[in-house]
């Protein structure tokens, strides 16, 4: 008896959990994107050096990117925690203030957040530009999809919205309270508030109409235009083959017997 087929609301929905991992690098990406904070706040609670903590907290992510880079991963995942936390050691030791290690990465979100909310408002929602390609849908979303587009929209938002209430909590404590009380309010805004935007945006995006793939679509145009090409110039040999195996002045036979028309 044959297995039956799945549906395509449960292909969908595995598309996009699969999508969002590879978006957004998945629990290990939130591990590597933590971690680094929690070293640091880690050591500077215990020796209040800011040099070692750094340095500690910057080794570890560059041996974590280092993992990636021999498990042959993605580049943008190897070094994108690492140059984060690359600048925030060099802030950190440069103004010798311990807080400054946290403030690329708070300037980072709160600047994702306002190009969530600023790309909604355009019609050009930024998380339709990232997970098109992952889609194989590029912007197709944008004319050929316009449900799509509005679900994109709204997740949107919901990214917008959960990064900029993040950063109204971190910066308040950034001015006026200590970097082990920051360090450790990153720490715990680490990852809880990233699961909650993937579980609103995979909730969102299911309900939304299946992606239209693109790619699939410019390779069956390729390959019916290639066929169309070999049909051609099948004609032209087979037309040329025929032309080389008649005898020699059958043409002009047959305009002979005729005659001229009387």
């Amino acid at each position: 008896m044959n297995a039956p087929e799945r549906v395509p609301d449960e292909v969908d929905e595995a598309a996009t959990r699969a999508a969002f991992f590879e978006a957004f690098g998945g629990v290990r990406g939130m591990v590597e994107t933590t971690v680094p904070g929690l070293v640091f706040v880690l050591s500077y609670t215990i020796n209040r050096s800011i040099n070692v903590s750094a340095v500690a907290a910057l080794s570890l992510s560059a041996v974590l990117a280092a993992a990636r880079l021999i498990q042959r991963d993605t580049a943008k995942h190897a070094f994108g925690g690492v140059f984060g936390v690359a600048f925030g050691a060099v802030f950190a030791m440069m103004s010798g203030d311990a807080k400054n290690f946290y403030l690329p990465g708070m300037l980072y979100t709160l600047g994702l957040g306002v190009a969530y909310v600023v790309t909604s408002l355009a019609g050009v929602p930024l998380l339709g530009l990232i997970l098109g390609p992952v889609f194989r849908e590029n912007l197709s979303w944008r004319t050929r999809n316009p449900k799509r587009k509005i679900a994109y929209t709204k997740a949107s938002y919901v990214w917008g919205a959960i990064l900029l209430g993040k950063s109204a909590i971190t910066f308040p404590i950034y001015f006026w309270g200590d970097a082990t009380q920051l360090g450790w309010l990153r720490v715990a805004l680490g990852i809880p508030p990233f699961l909650l935007a993937v579980y609103l945006t995979w909730i969102i995006l299911v309900k939304a109409p299946a992606p239209i793939d693109v790619i699939a679509e410019w390779e069956a145009r390729e390959k019916a235009e290639a066929e169309a090409k070999e049909a051609a110039e099948a004609v032209q040999a087979k037309g040329a083959a025929e032309a080389a195996e008649a005898p020699p002045g059958a043409a002009g036979t047959d305009a002979e017997r005729t005659g001229p028309p009387r």
